[in-house]
């Protein structure tokens, strides 16, 4: 699914470390936090979705760890967990780029681009500086490709029309009848 060099391994830098210190969340949530953090360094993203998971139960509407948890399940193959965190990040904090970006990127690794082209543009939207921009437009030009190189999938996103189904519908009856008169 997704991948370190996909994701970027977060650094626990003195600047990190200080910003991790001025959110407002319990204490240790923080340290459950940076541990998990370590742990994502170190390439256990298990240990770190145990250390993130502890750390949203601290602090239910912290949205970092929310969509760490995200992360660590998605590089866990826990695909529904990750969905699911991660959207609460972005309805937690709408303005979140890092839970758009992320949500957006496991749609596009799922293969549900409207999805995927939706929390774009909603990260689009929440972008800061000209780094965040950069890292969504690599996202969708990755995309594009993927999209003009691959098969095109379909979405059974349109419901089917009276007519479809009344005819499908004929059609299995007819074979039905010419079964059965055929087993007769």
């Amino acid at each position: 699914m997704l991948s370190y060099a996909n994701v970027g391994q977060p650094q626990l830098t003195e600047d990190g470390i200080a910003r991790i210190s001025a959110l407002p969340v319990p204490a240790e949530a923080k340290e459950s936090f940076c541990e998990g953090l370590a742990h994502f360094q170190a390439g256990d993203p298990g240990g770190a979705l145990a250390a993130f998971s502890r750390s949203v139960e601290l602090a239910p509407k912290f949205v970092e760890g929310h969509v760490f948890v995200g992360l660590a399940n998605a590089l866990t193959h826990n695909i529904y967990p990750a969905i699911d965190h991660l959207e609460l990040a972005t309805q937690l904090e709408p303005d979140s780029f890092a839970a758009h970006y992320t949500l957006a990127q496991l749609s596009f690794k799922l293969r549900i681009p409207e999805k995927g082209y939706r929390e774009a543009n909603e990260a689009l939207r929440c972008t800061r500086n000209l780094e965040q921009r950069a890292m969504l437009t690599q996202l969708l030009k990755e995309e594009r490709a993927r999209e003009r190189n691959g098969i095109a999938r379909p979405s059974f996103s349109k419901k089917f029309s009276a007519p479809v189904l009344w005819m499908t519908g004929s059609g299995l009856a007819a074979a039905l009848v010419g079964l059965f008169l055929h087993i007769r």
